[in-house]
């Protein structure tokens, strides 16, 4: 058995020699709980998925010393228009608590990305816009995570689409969209 990394911390760990996902179904199987063994697996899986995936991607990121939350403000301000959105279409968009944007703004603004404004029609409302740093940032961001995680994907292109298809299914019936 070789050592491999371990997505989560780095450290060395030995590779499993089974599926302890697959293990854990048979012990739900087991237990006389088949009729939640098939959703237990597929939720923990999707779980594992998630950690393995966002590590990839926060590896990537470090270099940038931004992390995927801010670099999906920092790409949402890119894509509109004018590269300025108010602080209450950041939150919808990316379907996050307007805190988690308040704080993931401040962060970028604190290190220039972005700048913050008065809405100039509503009093209440701030308007967060992209600055030259902020759209550097974002696209040299964008090609290393193109490079180093979306165009290895580690799963072919039936694959992808099959998974695409299957989580958009499921995030339309938590009425996600």
């Amino acid at each position: 058995m070789t050592a491999e990394p371990r997505v989560e911390t780095g450290e060395a760990a030995p590779r499993l020699a089974f599926d302890p996902i697959a293990a854990a179904r048979e012990q739900w199987v087991g237990q006389g709980w088949a009729a939640a063994a098939d959703g237990m697996a597929a939720v923990t899986s999707l779980m594992r998925a998630h950690q393995i995936v966002l590590a990839r991607v926060e590896a990537t990121l470090r270099p940038f010393r931004v992390t995927f939350a801010r670099y999906e403000v920092l790409m949402l301000l890119r894509f509109s228009r004018r590269g300025s959105l108010p602080m209450k279409v950041i939150a919808s968009r990316l379907q996050v608590h307007p805190t988690s944007v308040t704080n993931a703004v401040d962060r970028l603004q604190d290190a220039g990305l972005v700048s913050r404004s008065a809405h100039p029609d509503d009093r209440r409302a701030l308007i967060v816009a992209l600055t030259p740093a902020g759209r550097t940032l974002a696209e040299r961001a964008t090609a290393a995570l193109n490079a180093e995680v979306f165009e290895q994907p580690d799963l072919g292109d039936d694959d992808l689409r099959d998974l695409v298809d299957v989580l958009g299914r499921l995030r339309q019936a938590a009425g996600d969209f």
